[in-house]
């Protein structure tokens, strides 16, 4: 049993997702796979250690002896990585891919960082969400962090944050903007590939907006492009200049009062960020250094 740490893996995630579904989408395998690893561990104890019920997962009290050996073990693995990593003198470049919102807004806070936990540099690669996992696919990068989900089977998919996207322009805006308000507002838009284009025509769709009935003065593929646009723009026009985009984008400009940002009233526009990576890389030290680290930062 020991030899084999994965299946003890998937007992603490089902533990702590408190379900055999939520523990196979954050283990990035399937839900039978996930039955057939806990039915394994069963077996080879000869006892039963978890009880499904109808409000979740109860562990045994043979289970909650496990639960508390695999607990220990996980830590100890875990702190023999780290030394594991320091004796390890390979000198290569860790190479992350990640969307344009996070690698140009969130990842900069944290390369330094990552650089020092796998002692090795470290390169940014940023492009759309599809393009980044065509690279982690074809082996050009070794971990991707994206914010739409553009699921392929031979990945491993872990959610990492919260995102949002707010309502922005160079002029106050109303703390909670009505149809109405946004059919009187001139837009900047992303191109229509990207995830923040779909989710937002998704949610202008359930209020009654229509985009083509929108003022749109012009469509751009960077975030930042869009964002230098609408901070250059004329701050005593008649119609506020305005677009959506992920509130990492421009909480800098938004503390220093540069920008105003409003939300969709009755709506909240949220995604997840992703971490991925391929599943032949799962036990990989270096990206399951990295990977820990980035799950550990809570709040971003």
């Amino acid at each position: 049993m020991l030899k084999d740490f994965a299946k003890l893996q998937t007992f603490l995630m089902v533990i702590k997702e408190k379900s055999f579904s939520k523990a196979s989408a954050k283990l990035g395998i399937s839900q039978p796979a996930v039955t057939q690893q806990i039915k394994f561990i069963e077996e080879y104890l000869d006892t039963k250690i978890v009880d499904r019920k109808k409000n979740g997962i109860l562990l045994t009290k043979e289970g909650e002896d496990l639960f508390r050996i695999a607990t220990r073990l996980e830590k100890t693995i875990a702190s023999c990585e780290k030394e594991l990593l320091k004796i390890i003198h390979k000198d290569f470049t860790f190479v992350i891919g990640s969307s344009n919102a996070i690698g140009n807004y969130v990842l900069p806070n944290y390369l330094a960082e990552i650089k020092k936990r796998i002692n090795n540099n470290v390169y940014m690669n940023v492009a759309k969400s599809c393009e980044i996992i065509d690279q982690l696919e074809d082996k050009k990068i070794d971990l991707a962090l994206i914010e739409s989900p553009v699921f392929r089977n031979d990945i491993i998919y872990r959610e990492w944050v919260l995102d949002e996207l707010v309502v922005f322009s160079n002029q106050p805006l109303k703390k909670h903007l009505t149809a109405e308000d946004l059919n009187g507002f001139d837009w900047i838009c992303r191109d229509e590939a990207s995830h923040t284009r779909k989710l937002t025509s998704e949610v202008l769709d359930e209020i009654g907006v229509q985009c083509n009935n929108l003022n749109v003065l012009g469509v751009l593929e960077s975030p930042t492009a869009i964002k230098e646009s609408i901070l250059h723009a004329d701050p005593h026009s008649e119609r506020p200049i305005v677009s959506i985009m992920s509130k990492h984008v421009v909480a800098s400009e938004v503390a220093e009062g540069r920008l105003f940002e409003a939300r969709i009233k009755n709506y909240k526009m949220e995604r997840n960020f992703y971490i991925a990576y391929s599943k032949d890389k799962k036990h990989d030290a270096f990206i399951d250094s990295v990977v820990n680290y980035l799950l550990s930062l809570n709040k971003v």
